[in-house]
């Protein structure tokens, strides 16, 4: 693949040899920059903490303050990696609403950027994420499609402080950060085809949340009488409710501090 660099007036990086001297929180870089920027932070990472690096790299690169990937999957999507626990819980909370700009991207297929989540045209098209979010200092949120044109397998979502854009250089380097991660989960090692240095295959144990959550949907069903799709709105119904993510509302079903009655 061949990288073009972005145009640039003052010359690539204006002649200073560090690539990562960023100025107002936003990195001066080039597309040969970026590069060498993501290949030294992966460089010598196990499969397992690649998407982690990429997340980190995001926040050096971007005029952003926190990364979280995840893989779309039936239900809920499955977090891998984040930069920051604020992060991470961003990104719990776009699961447990089954709403937000990372569930728009894997919808369109296409960067969802959210500039300002407290207008109008962000806070209404969602709504109580946008609330959650900006509880959280939060203001604005890009969520980039991860895979191919037919195919997204998940997301690369940017958090902000602040409100604003991002400029068409500033996207540019976003795109390649998440092609740069979409090839990473391609290569991810599944089931027993490599482990970790401490012995547990990596993948699985990050899928391990994830299967609470779908036993605890099982458990819901048989308790309700429901389907599917109607236990997993319960469940993320009642972490709303009780602010909590889904995932700490599955841990208490599956370990029966919690029983749901039927209405």
């Amino acid at each position: 693949m061949v990288v073009r660099p972005t145009d640039d007036p003052r010359g690539a990086f204006g002649g200073d040899p560090d690539p990562l001297r960023a100025r107002g929180g936003e990195a001066d870089l080039d597309g040969y920059g970026v590069a060498d920027a993501i290949a030294r932070e992966v460089r010598g990472a196990e499969p397992g903490e690649v998407p982690g690096r990429l997340c980190e790299v995001a926040v050096e690169l971007l005029p952003v303050t926190g990364a979280s990937v995840s893989l779309r999957s039936d239900g809920m999507p499955l977090q891998l990696s984040a930069s920051s626990a604020r992060a991470a819980h961003l990104a719990q909370i776009q699961a447990t609403l089954g709403d937000g700009p990372c569930q728009s991207a894997v919808a369109d297929g296409a960067p969802v950027l959210a500039c300002d989540l407290t207008s109008a045209r962000d806070a209404g098209r969602w709504p109580v994420f946008a609330e959650e979010a900006t509880a959280a200092g939060v203001r604005a949120v890009y969520a980039l499609p991860l895979g191919s044109d037919g195919l997204c397998v998940g997301t690369l979502d940017l958090y902000r402080d602040s409100p604003g854009g991002l400029t068409d250089s500033q996207l540019y380097v976003a795109r390649l950060v998440a092609g740069v991660m979409t090839v990473a989960l391609m290569s991810l090692p599944r089931g027993d085809e490599a482990e970790s240095p401490d012995g547990e295959a990596w993948l699985s144990g990050l899928a391990a949340d994830q299967d609470q959550v779908y036993q605890a949907v099982g458990m819901i069903m048989a308790q309700l009488g429901v389907g599917a799709d109607d236990a997993l709105a319960r469940l993320r119904g009642d972490a709303f409710a009780h602010g909590s993510t889904a995932l700490e509302v599955a841990h208490e079903v599956i370990t029966h501090r919690k029983r749901f009655e039927r209405e």
